[in-house]
């Protein structure tokens, strides 16, 4: 059975006579439109610019946004050459099975109980909630420990983002404690 998987996959990574499919060289129209909406972006930003920063704020944007033209007008000379993508060849990765669902829903869940209790509870709760929940999701059975490594991560990011970034995450219940 997993012979004829791997028949069929070989099968669709042939490179086509057709020139490629539309599909990739939707990406490549992405890439151009992203570039182009990059550079026109970037075109303005004010040039200003000062002794510490003699360049300004327009190089970096323009220089990704050329990037990302280049890119696609390759990409699409690698398409219409025949090129193709090579499906997941990962040494953990069986395609012969289906999508973990239960895994996936655990953490959508995960990720919106956060959303929602982010503003009552505040980061640290609603994170442990987050980080314990992901653990989870994917499979850890260590409860103790690994609500200990949430409440731990929780923390870290709260102060971390407080005094190292500046950024006041919500405090909720525990303001004033934190």
């Amino acid at each position: 059975m997993s012979s004829e998987v791997n028949d069929r996959i070989a099968e669709d990574t042939r490179p086509s006579g057709e020139g490629g499919d539309r599909a990739q060289y939707a990406v490549c129209a992405f890439l151009a439109l992203l570039g182009t909406a990059v550079i026109v972006d970037a075109l303005g930003i004010p040039h200003i610019t000062s002794g510490t920063d003699p360049v300004g704020p327009r190089v970096v944007p323009m220089i990704l946004g050329v990037l990302l033209m280049v890119v696609a007008v390759a990409y699409a000379v690698d398409v219409a050459r025949g090129g193709r993508g090579e499906p997941e060849a990962g040494e953990d990765v069986d395609l012969s099975q289906g999508s973990d669902w239960r895994t996936v829903l655990l953490l959508i869940g995960a990720f919106v109980v956060n959303a929602v209790l982010i503003e009552r509870l505040g980061w640290v709760i609603s994170g442990t909630l987050l980080f314990w929940g992901t653990a989870f999701a994917l499979g850890n059975r260590h409860y103790v420990r690994n609500l200990l490594i949430a409440v731990t991560l929780s923390l870290v990011t709260f102060y971390a983002f407080a005094i190292g970034l500046g950024v006041n995450l919500p405090a909720g219940v525990l303001q004033g404690i934190l």
